[in-house]
């Protein structure tokens, strides 16, 4: 670029390291060379060009947006005003003002690239919620494409995990519901910029995209993964897991900060079949936990627990907990400081309820399943009191189709004689299952004493 490198350029190229400068300033003939196009000061890139080094990563459809992106930009970042425009390719100086602003930009600075990207043709400075849903429908499976390719799915093995499709709509539909228009349906600059700031999804995977499907690699960027790693999970005996990439994609970010610990599947009932006892030797003793639940009216939904699930008669658990929904809407709901009601679990008790209960009370929880395993409720009228969360499931009162329990943090470390203190019913809850299943019933179990608050 030389002398014909615009101030704003330069001042692009300023954000980057120098070691990292000449990658950027690289991109440009490395991308013409690569296609066989010539290298000679003013010839542009085109679509077919950025088509060709894309395409194993974007959709055809993806790539016409990101092109559409880098032509919309000029030397004051407005939009083009005509079509011819868009034809006549990117120049040199495009390029990098693109990269720097999808890989080191502001908000304010994305913002006009995101609506560009959304348009399906040049139009004004402006966007429909539904224009951008689309975009966000195009930019996911090209992450998840990426994850894929790049050999980052950290043990995850999505033929086995639920419909990746599915999960790309609703978690479009998710980042989208934080994008606010105006009184006239549209959202402008400002809204976008607006929403670029407050979920930073948009931008992580906007980044990535471009990074890697242009083959942009800076120095200290460790490489984006999305993915929690995923271990110790019989991949060979299960299929079609309440879990797909896009909503792990979500799920995962939403855990509080330090809960990197592999995740782990502790319960299913496709390997362990309908038991409420078989379920608690997933939660109790492993940590962390994540419950997810299929009724079936086919609404998908589950809570979070901060740690270690343990059967008592009182409420147990803290703030960190959440409940949320996967299917028809994938939402998060955190706690409101209404009250404390956090988590319960308790097991043949004949003057307490005899379940698992997240939020709300007794006999009226945000999720509640019952000792017996095959129904549950979910009560919120209009909300539960806990976490601020609806009427999770299809209906109030509804029956189990599946459930699945994944441990995503370290298991707690035994203290000191805590081993020998446990109750002998809480040996082998193992053999509790298996007792369950023969016909046996456990009348030691309603001499169990109850805890002090």
């Amino acid at each position: 670029m030389g002398n014909t490198e615009s101030v704003i350029a330069q001042k692009r190229l300023e954000r980057f390291r120098p070691e990292e400068r000449p990658v950027i300033k690289g991109v440009f003939d490395r991308l013409l060379s690569g296609a066989g196009g010539p290298t000679a000061a003013g010839k542009t890139l085109t679509l077919d060009i950025v088509q060709a080094v894309m395409g194993n990563v974007a959709a055809e459809s993806m790539v016409k947006r990101l092109y559409g992106g880098m032509c919309s930009i000029d030397a004051g970042l407005s939009a083009p005003t005509d079509e011819s425009v868009v034809s006549s390719g990117v120049s040199r100086e495009q390029l990098l003002i693109f990269l720097a602003d999808t890989l080191r930009g502001t908000a304010e600075e994305r913002a006009p690239l995101v609506i560009a990207m959304s348009q399906h043709a040049v139009g004004p400075k402006a966007v429909t919620c539904e224009q951008v849903v689309e975009f966000l429908q195009d930019l996911i499976p090209a992450v998840v494409q990426i994850l894929v390719h790049r050999g980052r799915l950290q043990g995850w093995q999505p033929d086995k995990m639920g419909d990746i499709s599915v999960g790309v709509k609703l978690l479009a539909d998710q980042l989208c519901s934080e994008l606010k228009a105006s009184d006239d349906g549209l959202c402008d600059v400002l809204c976008v910029e607006d929403w670029i700031f407050r979920v930073p999804q948009v931008s992580l995977y906007l980044e990535m995209l471009v990074a890697e499907g242009l083959n942009v690699t800076l120095s200290g960027r460790p490489a984006t993964t999305l993915l929690p790693p995923c271990r110790k999970t019989p991949w060979d005996n299960v299929r079609g897991l309440l879990l797909d990439l896009p909503t792990l994609m979500f799920l995962a970010p939403q855990l509080p900060d330090g809960y990197s610990a592999p995740w782990r599947l502790e319960f299913s009932t496709q390997l362990h079949g309908e038991s409420f006892t078989r379920m608690l030797t997933g939660l109790m003793h492993r940590g962390p936990t994540l419950l997810l639940i299929k009724d079936t009216k086919g609404h998908v939904f589950g809570g979070f627990a901060s740690h270690s699930w343990e059967v008592k008669p009182q409420f147990q658990g803290d703030s960190r907990c959440f409940l949320f929904s996967v299917f028809p809407q994938l939402r998060v709901y955190t706690t409101t400081g209404y009250n404390q009601h956090f988590m319960y679990l308790n097991q043949n008790q004949q003057t307490m309820p005899n379940g698992l209960g997240m939020g709300g009370q007794h006999d009226y929880f945000g999720l509640w399943l019952d000792c017996d395993f095959g129904r549950g409720h979910s009560r919120a009228h209009p909300k539960c009191t806990t976490y601020g969360s609806p009427q999770l499931s299809a209906e109030e009162d509804f029956v189990l189709d599946s459930v699945e329990v994944w441990a995503v943090g370290k298991p707690p470390e035994p203290e000191e004689g805590e081993e020998g203190k446990r109750s002998i019913l809480d040996a082998d809850l193992e053999v509790q299952a298996i007792m369950e299943m023969t016909g046996k019933t456990l009348h030691s179990q309603g001499l169990r004493e109850p805890e002090d608050d």
